[in-house]
């Protein structure tokens, strides 16, 4: 089963370094993938579109100067440059290429979770979203992917999350049942609409507990679904 956390793509050709992120990164809310080449870097970035990156410069195929303007040829993925060079110019270079931010070997893990936080929110507000999204008593933190409801934190599977997180990116528009299976199950399976009702059921009993008539999670008959926007209700804890 997929998870909900976020994922980070760590990019360094020292196995001791990425051990320490793969071990220090998940007690913190985040899943982790490795590479240990630029090449390998690339390939794992096309197939499992991470949501961030955090990248050493000192790479055995190329440096990291030219995986920065491949990965920003076509996307806005959040990168955090983790390296021992410590000289302006490198740092600037990196800045102007599209890093979101430089951080030095060695390096303080709090400092490193910090910078991970703000370029990951910054990374979702480039792309035209809120880090924390209201609608009604629901409350979505899209960078530590907690949900709540008033001050109730919810408890979704991977694959409810995906398909509330696929409703709030449209959020007041109508997403269809073909786009909704698609993103939370794959291009094969977007004919099988039983799937998403059961999900939607499950999902709805969660955001609206007891509800007769959806207040939030509407469905359009015979096209798919569609999340209410509502003025915000209550606080979200932080």
């Amino acid at each position: 089963m997929a998870s909900k956390l976020p994922k980070i793509l760590i990019v360094d050709d020292e196995p001791p370094f990425r051990r320490v992120l793969r071990t220090g990164l998940p007690p913190h809310g985040f899943d982790c993938i490795e590479a240990g080449t630029a090449a390998e870097a690339l390939a794992v970035f096309a197939k499992s579109r991470p949501d961030a990156v955090i990248l050493d410069l000192g790479l055995p195929d190329q440096d990291g100067f030219s995986l920065i303007q491949k990965i920003r040829a076509d996307s806005l993925t959040p990168i955090v440059v983790l390296s021992a060079r410590s000289d302006v110019e490198g740092k600037v270079k990196a800045l102007e290429l599209g890093a979101d931010d430089y951080v030095t070997k060695p390096f303080d893990m709090a400092e490193l979770l910090a910078r991970l936080n703000a370029a990951l929110r910054h990374g979702l507000q480039a792309a035209g979203e809120t880090p924390i999204f209201r609608t009604g008593p629901l409350s979505v933190d899209l960078v530590k992917r907690h949900v709540y409801l008033g001050t109730t934190e919810l408890h979704l599977s991977p694959k409810e999350y995906v398909l509330l997180r696929q409703l709030v990116h449209q959020a007041g528009n109508v997403v269809t049942h073909q786009q909704l299976l698609k993103q939370v199950w794959g291009p094969a399976n977007v004919e099988d609409v039983q799937y998403l009702r059961v999900l939607m059921g499950q999902l709805r009993k969660k955001i609206e507990p007891g509800a007769v008539t959806p207040s939030l999670l509407v469905t359009e008959p015979g096209i798919g679904y569609r999340l209410l926007i509502r003025p915000a209700e209550g606080v979200t804890p932080q």
